[in-house]
Order: structure tokens, then C-alpha cells, then sequence
């Protein structure tokens, strides 16, 4: 009995060595203590709060009537102030480049904002530059013009793993800054439908409203995400917070800063998640993924590299393509020309292959969109990007029943504008139930519900 509490203490302190090396404090015994206070006070001064300011004009049916007011005689500047309101909001955000004074934070923290300003842990506070946006990834970019300012170091996110303990830093509910813990509970997450590309960090470090554009670090103290969004019925944490990995989020702000906007590219290759069906069928081993290439554009960078309908995506530069968001996301982060490892699954053979990311402007990307109602319908991105083309469909499927015919061009899914593949798989969300299409036939257009 006596070995077993020996043993237990010994990997207790093994275990508490490995976990906080680095980090020693002391009770006032001079006992030490494991404590994440060292690694903090380097961090939290490059942690800033960020409050944004904006005019609303509300609308009152009798004052914004001119007779009104000139009946009532009511002036204008009386007018103004009676139907303008001053709105604020309040978020979080990282110093990343202390230099240029570099601030990353999430674009619905300064969406529709007419002021910015940056406030320090120091109590000092600045105006900022807002530099640009990347909504479909939920990250904004701003600059302050200040000395003396820390900076949070960017580590690469593609080496977490799961387990590893993280610390989430920000301003929640507006009460100043906040430090929590958790552990890294999950990677890659996608199909959330909270931004256009998906492939989130989940952390049960506690994430509340007013974190989000706030860091999530390692123990060391290294940038590993932004802290974006919570799942919660209440508002509140319930131990499911997602944050942008540092790599996807230092991709944005790369472009941003170089060009002033974010332009994603494409393979050209229409895909779709495989199942356990596909998986038995095309030979993958249980336990592998990937991602089905279904179609490949002609002219593209995949046609191109040799890319084949049929091809299994394995992974890109390394990284596991575990379903059709990923890839997305993967490709969606590489700047336009530059040259990706595909790895693939062919004939029970793997091989790689280099491929160019090409401009989708000049892709008319072809494929098959990831929704049920649609199985077997085939689409092609149109020209001139004005809709998304039927170039085939089997019979038996349930859009040829609705009357959907080749050649018809949809140009709306769910009431929300499509120009090209991404914008539909988009609009067509997770909701399974029905699909209501636009669809433009000749010189007429249509509605098309599928259910």
C-alpha cells in the first residue's frame, strides 16, 4: 500500500513538472507551487479591449415626415437628435506585431462600426485604423498608432493536438480582462454554420460574450487561436467555445496587409464527404479519410496536375482532409499561385501531386454539393459568375422530379443570392428538410421547392 501512494505521488509530481515546467511560484512557506502567473504577465499587456461606436439613425414615421415637422414646427437639428441614437459594443483583441502596433480581432467585433478604439491593459487607449476584413473567416485586422507595446507570438496551430491545455484571454460581458483554462477538446470542427470557413479549434476554457477576438494561447504563452464563438442556449459557457487557429487566421492578415483584402482560390475540383458506403467502395481502410473528388474543371490548376473524378484528397501539404469543409478551409488560406502537395488515393495506390491554386474567376468549377435533396444533381460555376449552372442529373433523383432540367441556371438558394458553388453549398446550410431554388429557364424564372 505504502509503494502504491509512493508510486502516485511520484507521477503526481512527474505529471505537474511536465505540465507547468517553467512556471514555478511560491505559498508563503517558500513552498513551490505550480502557477501560470510567470507566463501571464508577459501575455496579458498584448491582450486589449476593444469598443466600438456607431450612429444609428432610427426611424420615426411623423418626424421623418417634412410636413410633420413643419407643422409642429420642429427643427431639424431637434429632429436629428431625437431619431439619431450613439450605440456601443464591446470586444476583445491581440497585439500581434508590437512594431507597426498590428491588432487581429473578429470582424463581428467591429462590423458596421464608425469608431474603433483600442484600450490597453496599461490603461492607455487608442483610435484605430481599420486595415480590412475577412467575413467569410471572421477576422478584421486594425492598427494603433502607440510605443511601447507587447505582442503575443504566433505559434503554428497545426501542431495541437488534443488534450494540450490552453488559456483563453479577453473581456467578457464588458467586466475587464479575464484569464480561464481548459484543454484543447477537439480540432478541425466544421459544419457549424457560424462562418464560411470552418475548421475550428473547440476548447472547454471558459469563452463568454465580449471574448470574442481574444486570445487563446498555449502554456508558453504562444498565439494558438481567436477566441470566436460559443455554443450556449443561455448566453452564457457551457464548456463549447470555438477559436480560429493562428495559421488561418495569420493567412487573412498576411493578404489583408499586403493587399488590403483577402482573395481565396481553388483547385477545381467539385467533392463530397465520403461515407462508409464510398469508403468500402473505393478501398479505404476503416479509420482513413478523405474527401471525393466527384468532378474536375476543365482548364483548372487539378486538371492540370493530373487531379482524376474518382481521386480520393487525403490530405493538403500534409494536413488530413477529413471532409469536404476542411479541404476547403485548407485551400481557401493559400494565396492564388501558390503551389499545394495533394495528397491522394487512387486504384489502392497513394500518390502526390502538385498543384497551383488557381484564381476561381477563371475556374468554372464543376461538381456536386453536399446536400441530400440534391444527390445526383451536377452544377457548374457560369462565367461570368451570375448563378450556378445544371449540367446533368440522373432521373430518379428528387430534383428531376421537382422539374429541374439541364441547363437551368439557379441564381438564388433559400432566398439568398448564389453566384458560384461556394455561395450555394452557403445558402444550402444544414437544414435537410426542403431547399427552395430560383431558378432562371429561357426568358423566365421560377421557384423550385424541394422536399
Amino acid at each position: 500500500m505504502n509503494l502504491m501512494k509512493r508510486v502516485s505521488a511520484s507521477l503526481l509530481i512527474l505529471f505537474s513538472s511536465c505540465v507547468f515546467a517553467g512556471l514555478p511560484t511560491h505559498d508563503s512557506q517558500g513552498q513551490p507551487l505550480p502557477s501560470l502567473a510567470p507566463m501571464l504577465e508577459s501575455v496579458n499587456s498584448a491582450v486589449v479591449n476593444i469598443s466600438t461606436y456607431s450612429n444609428r439613425q432610427l426611424y420615426n414615421p411623423l418626424l421623418n415626415d417634412p410636413f410633420f415637422r413643419r407643422f409642429f414646427n420642429i427643427p431639424d437639428e431637434q429632429y436629428r437628435q431625437q431619431t439619431e441614437r450613439r450605440e456601443q459594443s464591446a470586444g476583445s483583441g491581440v497585439i500581434v506585431d508590437a512594431g507597426d502596433g498590428v491588432v487581429l480581432t473578429n470582424f463581428h467585433v467591429i462590423k458596421d462600426a464608425d469608431e474603433i478604439q483600442v484600450s490597453l491593459i496599461d490603461g492607455r487607449s487608442f483610435k484605430a485604423e481599420l486595415q480590412g476584413v475577412d467575413p467569410e473567416l471572421d477576422i478584421a485586422v486594425l492598427k494603433i498608432d502607440a510605443k511601447n507595446l507587447s505582442e503575443v507570438k504566433m505559434s503554428n496551430s497545426e501542431n495541437l493536438k488534443v488534450g494540450d491545455f490552453v488559456v483563453a484571454i479577453g473581456n467578457p460581458f464588458g467586466l475587464g480582462q479575464t484569464v480561464t483554462t481548459g484543454i484543447v477538446s477537439a480540432l478541425g470542427r466544421s459544419g457549424l454554420g457560424i462562418e464560411g470557413y470552418e475548421n475550428f479549434i473547440q476548447t472547454d476554457a471558459s469563452i463568454n460574450p465580449g471574448n470574442s477576438g481574444g486570445a487563446l494561447v498555449n502554456l508558453r504563452g504562444e498565439l494558438i487561436g481567436i477566441n470566436t464563438a460559443i455554443i450556449s442556449r443561455g448566453g452564457g459557457n457551457i464548456g463549447i467555445g470555438f477559436a480560429i487557429p493562428t495559421n488561418m487566421a495569420k493567412a487573412s492578415m498576411e493578404q489583408i496587409l499586403a493587399d488590403g483584402e483577402v482573395r481565396r482560390g481553388q483547385l477545381g475540383v467539385g467533392i463530397q464527404d465520403i461515407t462508409s458506403d464510398l469508403r468500402d467502395a473505393f478501398g479505404l481502410k476503416r479509420g482513413e479519410f478523405g474527401v471525393l473528388v466527384t468532378g474536375v474543371a476543365e482548364d483548372s490548376p487539378a486538371e492540370e496536375a493530373g487531379i482524376e473524378a474518382g481521386d480520393i484528397i487525403l490530405s493538403i501539404d500534409g494536413v488530413p482532409t477529413k471532409n469536404s469543409s476542411q479541404l476547403r478551409s485548407l485551400v481557401g488560406v493559400k494565396r492564388i499561385g501558390e503551389e499545394v502537395k495533394v495528397a491522394l488515393f487512387r486504384d489502392g495506390e497513394r500518390i502526390t501531386l502538385g498543384v497551383k491554386v488557381g484564381d476561381p474567376r477563371r475556374i468554372a468549377a464543376t461538381g456536386e454539393v453536399g446536400h441530400e435533396l440534391l444527390a445526383g444533381v451536377r452544377f457548374e460555376n457560369q462565367a461570368d459568375r451570375e448563378g450556378v449552372v445544371v449540367t446533368s442529373l440522373d432521373r430518379n433523383s428528387a430534383a428531376a422530379f421537382a422539374g429541374l432540367r439541364p441547363g437551368d441556371l439557379i441564381v438564388s438558394v433559400n432566398r439568398q443570392r448564389v453566384r458560384d458553388l461556394d455561395d450555394m453549398e452557403k445558402a444550402l446550410g444544414r437544414e435537410a428538410s426542403e431547399v427552395l431554388l430560383r431558378v432562371n429557364r429561357g426568358r423566365g424564372s421560377f421557384f423550385v421547392l424541394l422536399r
